[in-house]
């Protein structure tokens, strides 16, 4: 669902709350359209 929220806004990288582990991420496009997921540890 980040994946679409971002192409639908067009940005490069999209910052979303993970409903499974109730944590922040942040999903990226890389170089070659594929994704990258950061999952920071607090």
């Amino acid at each position: 669902d980040a994946c679409v929220q971002m192409e639908l806004l067009g940005h490069n990288f999209f910052v979303f709350c993970n409903a499974e582990t109730d944590q922040v991420n942040v999903v990226y496009k890389r170089k070659g359209n594929t994704y990258g997921l950061i999952e920071p540890e607090f």
